[in-house]
């Protein structure tokens, strides 16, 4: 069985997923964006996701969707901060801030969070690793060619799952480097992050290639673009297909789901391990 830590918090993962619930506090997010700005309404929804059974919820301050703007740092905080206090102390469920930023990183830590989320851990400089060693904090790695204005610009590999598995020992040879245990560190393949919707099918396809790590995995696929391009499904009519994908992440042995529908994504993952549970017998 293995174990994550997060500051003063431990995660141990051998049997269904869990659920990592997204809790954005943004105007402009694809799918809930300006839903949950207010912190007292933030509050409820994760109060709520809780209830569903998240075992993490993600608070994130800037989109990260396809050609989205950067956001400035205060902007950001301005955003996130208020939400963590108050989510902080009222809320069980670890918290995550969802951020390529290290000062919203380490405010985010200072008010309540103890995971960093980070899209942006392809960056070269060693600013949010140091933090990261200096405290405790959980990390996940995403992997994501470019950044999220470039990343959908005609993206290309030679082989990707090559070439995603490659990105994850090299950060992990980083962050080790720099202090950082490996009990810190969980890794995301970045679904739909510079990739096509084919190179999204032959990460999901080789997901237990990722296994070899020794790290826990996490995907997030909750109502992304490539569904929809797939099954010509609108935003509203694509949570089949993220179902279909959780379903088919848990089979693979990923460990965390990151999603909006949260007790959806519970319920069919927890039917994928009753079954397979019968089945071992």
């Amino acid at each position: 069985m293995m174990e994550f830590k997060a500051c003063d918090r431990k995660l141990s993962f051998g049997g269904p997923p869990l659920v990592m619930g997204i809790l954005n506090v943004t105007p402009d997010s694809f799918f809930d964006g300006g839903r949950f700005t207010d912190p007292e309404v933030a509050l409820e929804r994760a109060l709520e996701m809780e209830a569903e059974g998240a075992g993490l919820i993600d608070v994130g301050g800037e989109s990260t969707r396809p050609d989205s703007e950067c956001v400035d740092e205060d902007e950001e905080l301005r955003r996130v901060i208020p939400v963590l206090e108050k989510l902080s102390g009222r809320v069980r469920t670890p918290l995550s801030i969802d951020t390529r930023k290290v000062g919203v990183a380490r405010r985010a830590l200072e008010a309540g969070a103890v995971v960093v989320n980070d899209v942006g851990a392809n960056r070269d400089d060693d600013a949010m690793g140091e933090l990261i060693a200096e405290t405790g904090a959980g990390y996940v790695v995403m992997h994501m060619r470019g950044t999220p204005q470039t990343m959908q610009r005609d993206p290309v590999y030679r082989d990707v799952v090559g070439e995603v598995s490659d990105f994850f020992d090299d950060r992990i040879h980083r962050l080790t480097r720099l202090g950082v245990s490996v009990d810190q560190i969980i890794l995301d393949v970045g679904i739909g992050f510079g990739k096509t919707v084919h190179h999204n099918l032959e990460l999901l396809s080789a997901l237990r290639k990722f296994k070899k790590a020794e790290r826990p995995l996490l995907i997030g696929v909750s109502r992304k673009s490539f569904i929809g391009r797939l099954l010509n499904a609108e935003l509203d009519e694509r949570l089949a297909g993220a179902l279909a994908c959780a379903c088919w992440a848990a089979l693979a042995g990923v460990d965390i789901i990151r999603a909006h529908d949260v007790i959806e994504t519970l319920h069919a993952v927890k039917m994928i391990d009753e079954i397979r549970k019968v089945q071992s017998v």
